[in-house]
């Protein structure tokens, strides 16, 4: 079954109920005028910073892109880039690429012009719809991308080198084209990258997105009586497989636009959410929130909130002994994926094992674990080794590229490059990362891109980059600079040059040292990581998983 086929029974079915809202605190507190003064002016206030959409308008709308494609001349089997924010038409827009018989190609919104050309040409896209916050972006290489024909903007005031979305759409029919899709059709493309920096771009299939349902209403038991709080971007993998539990069980979201704690907690208790999936700074930031008295949970109904759950990046202890403290009652759970392994829950602790924070868990529903030797065969039992994973989720290649494909995927496992052990009890800790890449925030870092460009300043001889232990974002990029002989160079003078990055990719940390390479030229970065952190970033973790009740 494709996974259209979910969202069709669900228009079928549960047609006149909400299924999606999108809330915009941030232009709600843009108003200076109380709500009763608003209402003077605007007879519908809230329809500004609150929208919603019903299963049926649902269905339509991506009925109405599907035909709007074809009627362009996207045929099965063609790429369609989504560059957008997180609003109310993202996913109507991608199951509207899907009935085409296309395939979904989301890209991250912090993308440069030059890393969203890179994309659209690695995964020859044949079309793109971007948003307003875009326009400069795809404006600067316009020229460049002649292969992606068909430009739609989703927005006021188109520009003039695109065409309207919400005009052609409203032209187009509500009624499912006539498209055969399979289980076996490709469905969508992400992007994900080692520590080249390079993405490549991972080709699922229908049957690989409709088993992420599966394993994710498995693991945390969405009925229809839940609401689901979805604050990442939905470009990624992690927080659009979290929703596809609400897809399979045909209940409610809310997408929310903000992370600020007061924000998420009043999101809670008035959409009275009871599932919230958050990254660590998050909820890191809404405990210390809590604790300063910046928001008092009195404030708000939060007793329908039965889960919260986190992934994207190891869990400190601490933190969820934290947590307890302040909603005893709730169900914890972890989670642990790829984007080739679409996404979370190939391995999850389970909300019955939070005395095992610190380890990622078990294999997920439907999937296999191994924590493979050197010759790919299992380790003894305790023993580290690469963690390999096996399931229906896993990606069909890297798109275009059999020799990446061939270094992963062996005998029906995807080898994740991630270090990893196993406990008496089947709990897996991750020990290591194989590759380099720096999760802060829940977001990959990768640091030959940050190398590369502090390589550009005239007083850096070499340099390195390394993950940090961090409380708040699990990791910080920290830039281990070698000055020319000869030349001075300042904390203040780095800083000041990497200006011209964007914010989430400047190092944290600049520290002044000689950057050790090994006698072929590779830097020795475990020699680093043991000089300023002590080594593995997670093995604390692992230490201290005893101390949760």
């Amino acid at each position: 079954m494709p996974i259209t086929e979910l969202l069709s029974r669900n228009a079928r079915l549960y047609g006149d109920e909400i299924c999606l809202v999108e809330v915009n605190p941030e232009l709600q507190e843009k108003r200076e005028v109380t709500w009763k003064e608003y209402e003077l002016i605007e007879p519908n206030p809230i329809a500004k910073f609150r929208l919603e959409m019903t299963w049926r308008e649902f269905d339509d709308k991506a009925n109405r892109f599907a035909n709007l494609l074809i009627n362009k001349g996207i045929k099965k089997g063609d790429q369609v880039a989504i560059l957008l924010m997180n609003c109310l038409e993202w996913l109507p827009i991608y199951f509207g690429i899907l009935k085409a018989g296309a395939l979904a190609v989301p890209l991250n919104f912090r993308y440069t012009a030059d890393e969203i050309k890179y994309c659209l040409e690695l995964a020859e896209a044949d079309a793109l719809i971007f948003g307003p916050e875009f326009i400069g972006r795809v404006e600067t290489i316009f020229d460049q991308i002649p292969n992606v024909k068909l430009r739609l903007f989703a927005g006021d005031n188109c520009p003039s080198f695109a065409e309207s979305y919400e005009r052609l759409t409203k032209e187009c029919s509500a009624i499912s084209p006539d498209v055969s899709i399979n289980d076996e059709d490709d469905a969508a493309l992400y992007f994900s990258s080692g520590t080249t920096g390079f993405p490549k771009a991972i080709l699922h299939n229908h049957r690989s997105l409709v088993s992420s349902c599966l394993t994710e209403q498995n693991h945390h038991g969405q009925t229809r009586d839940d609401n689901f709080l979805c604050i990442p971007p939905l470009y990624h993998t992690g927080a659009k497989m979290h929703w596809f539990g609400s897809l399979l069980s045909g209940s409610k979201a809310v997408l929310l636009r903000g992370v600020k704690p007061a924000w998420i907690l009043k999101a809670v208790s008035q959409e009275k959410i009871t599932i919230v999936w958050l990254l660590v700074p998050w909820a890191q930031d809404i405990l210390d929130a809590i604790e300063s008295g910046e928001v008092k949970l009195t404030d708000y109904d939060l007793k329908q909130w039965r889960l919260m759950h986190i992934g994207a990046q190891p869990v400190p202890p601490s933190l969820i002994r934290r947590w307890k403290k302040y909603f005893p009652d709730h169900l914890y759970d972890t989670n642990y994926g790829l984007s080739e392994s679409i996404g979370p829950g190939c391995v999850h602790l389970g909300t019955e094992n939070i005395h095992k924070v610190g380890a990622i868990g078990k294999p997920g529903f439907n999937w296999e674990t191994m924590i493979a030797d050197e010759t790919g065969h299992p380790a003894p039992q305790g023993e580290v080794g690469e963690l390999a994973v096996k399931g229906p989720g896993l990606m069909k290649c890297y798109y275009n590229d059999p020799e990446a494909t061939a270094s992963v995927l062996k005998n029906g496992w995807l080898f994740t490059g991630d270090m990893a052990r196993m406990d008496k009890e089947g709990f897996i800790y991750l020990v290591d990362r194989k590759k380099d890449v720096i999760i802060s925030g829940g977001e990959n870092l990768y640091p030959v891109q940050i190398e590369d460009f502090l390589r550009g300043h005239d007083a850096v001889k070499d340099v390195a980059v390394i993950g940090l232990p961090d409380q708040r974002l699990g990791e910080i990029a920290a830039a281990i600079i070698e000055v020319k002989p000869d030349h001075n160079c300042t904390e203040a003078d780095i800083i000041a040059f990497c200006h011209s990055l964007p914010r989430y990719k400047r190092p944290r940390q600049i520290i002044f040292d000689n950057v050790p390479r090994n006698p072929t030229g590779k830097i020795e970065k475990p020699r680093l990581r043991e000089k300023y952190c002590g080594g593995s970033l997670v093995a604390k973790q692992i230490q201290n998983h005893e101390d949760v009740k």
